[in-house]
């Protein structure tokens, strides 16, 4: 049976975020409802990975296995027909039987975005975090730096979850400005529950002065989530990209 992989863009601002749940919508269950709208068949998706209530995508990928003689423009055009104007298949592949969403992931991509300044945002409100105290990037960049590697997240990590390896490999952390802006990228082979958004809340702890960027090392040691600072609400951040 072929497997299909689809790769979506969505804004997850409507949403309980991408796993099904009962009664709160979710992307999920948008998509198999397309599926099956599509194909008349009920098909069960595995996502790469599960983000949150309120938080977006731009590369998100999926998979799942069907039989359906379609080519992939017809597959783009079926789908996107039957999903909401918020959830949006940028890409459709056939990859090898073998492939999984999920489980062939060798690397992600997340973003968070701050608008770093005193007066309140109107425009693009659900895309970023607005923090209006200024913030010092160039000590967040150096507490960052600690960070990099492979490393027990559990002190950035929420419970509770499902997962028994907090270890992860984190090969880039780095703050940039852009005029009042903050963006700040993580690539990782993989990720913990809420773990960017902890390591974003505490880094912004850092560049208000709350916390020293030397403090890092100490928190990982800990394994502890109340050695790390708040987790960033979900509106800033985006999956950007997932590699394999």
């Amino acid at each position: 049976m072929p497997t299909i992989k689809l790769t979506l863009e969505y804004e997850g601002t409507q949403y309980a975020g991408w796993q099904r749940q009962l009664n709160q919508p979710t992307i999920q269950e948008a998509v198999e409802t397309a599926i099956k709208s599509v194909t008349q068949q009920t098909i069960s998706v595995v996502a790469a990975g599960r983000t949150d209530a309120g938080v977006h995508a731009l590369g998100q990928v999926v998979s799942f296995r069907i039989d359906r003689d379609m080519t992939a423009y017809e597959w783009t055009m079926a789908l996107n027909a039957h999903l909401p104007s918020d959830i949006s298949v940028r890409a459709v592949d056939f990859p090898p039987s073998e492939f999984h969403a999920r489980y062939k992931a060798k690397g992600k991509l997340y973003q968070y975005r701050i608008l770093n300044r005193s007066p309140r945002p109107a425009l693009g409100r659900q895309s970023l975090w607005h923090v209006y105290k200024p913030l010092d990037d160039a000590a967040m960049n150096q507490a960052a730096l600690y960070l990099i590697g492979s490393h027990d997240f559990s002190s950035f990590e929420t419970q509770p979850t499902e997962n028994e390896d907090p270890v992860c490999h984190l090969q880039r952390l780095v703050v940039i400005r852009e005029g009042h802006e903050l963006r700040i990228e993580a690539y990782a082979d993989r990720f913990l529950k809420q773990m960017v958004r902890s390591l974003v809340g505490t880094l912004v702890e850092v560049g208000q002065g709350k916390r020293d960027p030397t403090s890092f090392p100490a928190i990982l040691a800990a394994h502890s989530r109340c050695a790390a600072g708040k987790t960033a609400p979900p509106q800033g951040l985006c999956l950007i990209r997932v590699d394999y």
